[in-house]
């Protein structure tokens, strides 16, 4: 008999939690920490690469120290990447997220360029730690492309919840405070390798016309 008393007084709220679940009420917070997750791991493959670049750029000067220039813009690239500052709050700061995203795709660009230094320099080319960081930097740009992927489709699914029946009642009204998420977006010369040439600079022409004579 006490059982059913306490079953009954429990009833309204057990029917009030399920109501709640069933709407939806917790699906932005859950959605909300997913994004945030997925973008911890963005972050933590970025930072992956960042610390194989001291290494890599030793070594190349190794062997290609006559490349002061690229050289020297990895290093920079690499300077202005890790200085931006970027925490959980970033994904909806627009102006913050673009800050971060050029300045690593910047770095991707020119650590292109210092890749391509190798067809010109047979040694560096076959040295074996500059193979092996060479291979791991490979494994770190597939998984920041894997990351930056999963992040967008994560963030993706939230935005459209911000904005979707009947979650957007939530989004209007209990989680008023919350913003969409950015997204990262493919730059324009990330559709192609950088062309960067080592060719000598051709010669001067000669004119083989005869001057006027004397």
């Amino acid at each position: 008999m006490r059982m059913l008393r306490t079953l009954t007084r429990l009833a309204p709220v057990i029917a009030v939690s399920l109501f709640l679940a069933g709407c939806g009420i917790n699906t932005i917070p859950t959605q909300d920490e997913a994004t945030k997750t997925a973008w911890a791991e963005v972050q933590n493959q970025y930072q992956r690469r960042a610390d194989l670049i001291p290494n890599l750029v030793a070594t190349v000067k190794g062997y290609a120290a006559q490349e002061k220039g690229v050289l020297t813009a990895v290093t920079e690239a690499r300077a202005s990447a890790t200085q931006v500052k970027v925490d959980a709050s970033t994904i909806t700061d627009p102006a913050q997220f673009q800050q971060y995203a050029a300045a690593q795709d910047k770095l991707s660009g020119v650590l292109g360029r210092l890749m391509m230094i190798q067809e010109s320099y047979p040694e560096l080319k076959s040295n074996q730690n500059f193979l092996a960081l060479q291979s791991q930097l490979e494994g770190t740009e597939n998984r920041i492309a894997i990351a930056r992927r999963d992040y967008n489709n994560t963030a993706q699914v939230y935005n459209t919840t911000l904005r979707t029946f009947p979650s957007i009642i939530w989004a209007k009204t209990l989680y008023g405070s919350q913003k969409p998420a950015q997204l990262f977006q493919a730059t324009a010369n990330a559709q192609s390798a950088p062309n960067v040439s080592f060719d000598a600079p051709a010669a001067p022409a000669v004119n083989t016309q005869p001057g006027p004579a004397q």
